[in-house]
């Protein structure tokens, strides 16, 4: 039963890392990494072909072999999460207190995204 669940989370996360190489705002990779992972405990051939992706597939490995976080996908991925604070201040029309946490919270991811090593050590 895992196994089937850990296949189905695999494929959708696949099917949103899809939609997020279309979507700019939408990440690709974070969501390929968590559909390798599930693979890996479902369907070990699935996992290979995220793994041997030819665009992907290094960024994944990177990421499950050193925590790598390329300098350019950095700086893409705060330049997204700024651009996505702008539409939702812009457009909701938040309240003062819901503006700080959502902004605390892209801070918190964007300074973890920060403070991976850029390439292998």
């Amino acid at each position: 039963m895992a196994r089937a669940v850990y296949l189905v989370l695999g494929l959708a996360l696949t099917a949103l890392g899809v939609v997020g190489a279309f979507l700019p705002l939408l990440p690709t990779t974070v969501f390929l990494i968590l559909a390798a992972a599930c693979f890996a405990k479902s369907s070990p051939r699935l996992e290979a072909r995220i793994l041997s992706h030819a665009r992907f597939g290094p960024l994944v490995r990177d990421w499950r072999s050193h925590g790598v976080i390329p300098r350019r996908a950095k700086v893409l991925a705060c330049i997204g999460m700024a651009i996505g604070f702008l539409i939702f201040f812009l457009s909701a029309h938040p309240a003062a207190w819901l503006a700080l946490l959502v902004a605390a919270g892209l801070g918190a991811c964007a300074a973890f995204v920060v403070s991976r090593p850029s390439a292998p050590q």
